[in-house]
């Protein structure tokens, strides 16, 4: 038996050695080395016996850790050193003696768990402090300095697997495609195999799988593993009952409701994850453990227990951006998370911009409730109302909105959005005082795969909206607002250092005339959120007849596109080189006349735990109203798009 290494049972791999190999105890806690030319060995205690503590590094005595590698990959070396305990200890400057002997105890496991990682199943592990094994130096003798230490790791001949089984396996489940006959046999694909077999029976139903038993051998004269392991699957489940603990000022019943668990139905882990989701977006919770019964109810039932930590019941907060011709623009907000203990939220928000800017002074003031699981759990229920004034260059507009609507979110990445709307403006120009009176229907439906929704990398984003709107008088057209936008972003280089990132916005108003529809509907182009460079709304139409001529007004149609370049020069500063373009037209679908404008710049980006802190230069390109502009500042949160 002395050229075996056998296996335990039940989920962990449990080695045991013969002479001139390292010993992992059954625990998987300690190590020891032995050197095969004397066939003796020393073992280590373990690794979390609690010498770490308290010491102070000492500067004054530098230690040289030296690491030798005897055999192995090109990238063994790189894995042991960057868990070892040693080049830690020394990175942060704990280099006492007793610093010293604490993390080359510790660094016998580590290391040993790196070389069974990579199949090595026949190494020796040296660590010395000044000449003497680490593993003979008891804990209380530790010495008071030490000045080189020198790390020794013989890997050995790598193993490869002689079988590589697992069952039973679910249907559908994808196991690693390291683990199989041939490969190499490292126990990170034995766990993983492992893991993935219980997700696939969980997935299916059997939310009681389980690892049964392993047995793995490595044979050292083939150096070969030999590796089983049985799944126990269990019986299939469904939900039980949901119990919950932690609600103070949320009812039972809505706590339920909103939750949605899915009582009765299939088991599924993925349920437990919605449910967990929909109860985040509620927002009324700071904390959400969901805990699967340890038993099985009577009918194959599984109960699960809910316990949530509520958020304080209300939430102040504010923002800001600048620009050096729009000025400062603050907002604000208020929020009441549970108005009528139903998860009722109330959010009132506030807007002043153009501090300062040569328009005018804009505000708006909002009021919305939402009510999460109205319809079911996916659907949220609101009101809404909001009053305002914008003071444009071209035209002064003052407005007020009640509306009902219902937000779906079957998940995170996908939102769509109906309101019914009653809408009353006031726009007033060179062509006189225009009051538009309508019923409208806003629909919106989003798809957000972002990896990061305030500085993302990877992934896209879609958004389509369509406003049907219904004229109540003679003033006001009847027709639909049509507005598309696209966002896509690639990452590459090391650590996704370089991102690409583009934009594509189409809108256009059908149905009505430019004259009869509400002008904030219409389209402009300029400015943060379209064409950097370009004065705010600078480009619009000029179809309008007015006192003194034509009027300039938004326009019935209009392309957007945006191209940025981002590159992270350090941890949390970033730079980014953009080039935006946009065009505007006096007729709803794309047509009659038209002019474009475009500007360019770059900006710098600082990273905050909110989001990277934003500030852009641009200059206009040409085109449109104001090609002598000059330059153009933007300061914000978040990137540009």
């Amino acid at each position: 038996m002395d050229n075996w290494i056998k296996a335990g049972t039940a989920a962990a791999i449990v080695l045991v050695a013969g002479a001139g190999v390292v010993v992992a105890q059954s625990s998987g806690s300690s190590s020891s080395s032995s050197r095969p030319s004397s066939g003796s060995s020393s073992s280590a205690s373990s690794p979390f016996s609690g010498w770490f503590g308290g010491s102070k590094g000492n500067e004054a005595s530098p230690v040289d850790l030296d690491f030798q590698m005897h055999g192995g990959d090109d990238g063994l070396l790189a894995a042991i050193r960057n868990t070892s305990l040693l080049v830690s200890a020394q990175d942060e400057g704990r280099v006492t003696g007793q610093d010293m002997l604490a993390a080359a105890r510790g660094d016998y496991a580590r290391i040993l768990g790196v070389l069974y990682d990579e199949g090595y199943y026949s190494g020796v592990i040296d660590i010395s402090l000044d000449g003497v094994e680490a593993a003979s130096i008891a804990p209380l003798d530790a010495p008071q300095v030490v000045r080189k230490v020198v790390i020794s790791v013989t890997p050995g001949p790598i193993f490869k697997y002689s079988r590589a089984d697992i069952a039973p396996v679910a249907p559908g489940t994808e196991l690693p495609s390291g683990y199989h006959k041939g490969k190499i046999a490292r126990t990170g694909d034995m766990k993983t195999a492992a893991t993935s077999a219980v997700s696939g029976w969980r997935d299916v139903g059997y939310a009681k799988a389980s690892v049964a038993e392993t047995d793995i051998t490595a044979d050292h004269a083939t150096n070969r593993v030999d590796s089983r392991i049985t799944i126990t699957p269990g019986p299939a489940l469904r939900f039980g009952k949901l119990t919950t603990h932690g609600n103070k000022r949320l009812s039972d019943r809505r706590l339920h409701k909103i939750a949605g668990f899915p009582e009765g139905a299939r088991f599924d882990p993925e349920e437990l994850e919605d449910v967990r989701k929909r109860l985040r977006r509620s927002g009324i919770f700071s904390g959400i453990t969901l805990t699967e019964a340890d038993y099985v109810s009577p009918g194959n039932t599984l109960d699960v227990d809910l316990m949530v930590t509520e958020q304080k019941l209300r939430r102040l907060g504010a923002g800001f951006e600048y620009s050096n011709t729009n000025g400062l623009s603050l907002t604000g907000y208020w929020i009441n998370r549970n108005l009528f203990r139903g998860g009722e939220r109330l959010r009132i928000d506030a807007e002043v911009e153009d501090i300062g800017g040569d328009t005018g002074l804009d505000y708006l003031l909002g009021l919305r409730i939402d009510r999460p699981a109205t319809l079911n759990a996916d659907t949220t229920a609101y009101v809404e109302a909001d009053i305002g004034s914008l003071q444009e260059e071209d035209y002064d507009l003052k407005f007020a909105t009640f509306g009902l609507g219902f937000l779906w979110q079957p998940s995170d990445e996908l939102t769509a959005d109906v309101a019914l709307q009653y809408r009353a403006l006031r726009a007033e120009d060179d062509s006189g005082v225009t009051n538009f009176r309508l019923i409208a229907l806003p629909m919106s439906l989003t798809l957000d795969m972002r990896d990061d929704k305030t500085d993302a990398h990877k992934g896209y984003y879609l958004q389509g909206g369509l406003v049907p709107f219904l004229g109540l008088q003679d003033e006001t057209g009847t027709g639909a607002q049509v507005l598309a936008e696209s966002r896509i972003y690639h990452s590459f280089g090391e650590n996704d250092r370089f991102t690409l990132a583009g934009r594509a916005r189409l809108g256009t108003v059908l149905g009505s005339d430019i004259d009869n529809t509400p002008r904030d509907y219409l389209f402009y182009s300029g400015g943060g959120g379209t064409v950097r460079g370009q004065p705010y709304e600078s480009l619009g139409v000029e179809v309008i007849p007015g006192q003194d001529g034509p009027v300039k007004t938004g326009g019935m149609s209009v392309v957007n596109l945006t191209a940025e370049a981002r590159i992270q020069i350090r941890e949390k500063i970033g730079t980014a080189f953009f080039v935006d373009a946009g065009r505007v037209w006096d007729d709803g679908g794309f047509s009659g006349g038209t002019d474009w404008h475009a500007g360019a710049g770059a900006g710098i980006r600082y990273k905050t735990p909110i989001g990277p802190l934003r500030f852009d230069l641009a200059l206009p390109l040409g085109g449109g109203y104001d090609d002598d502009s000059g330059l153009q500042v933007y300061i914000g949160l978040g990137q540009a798009f």
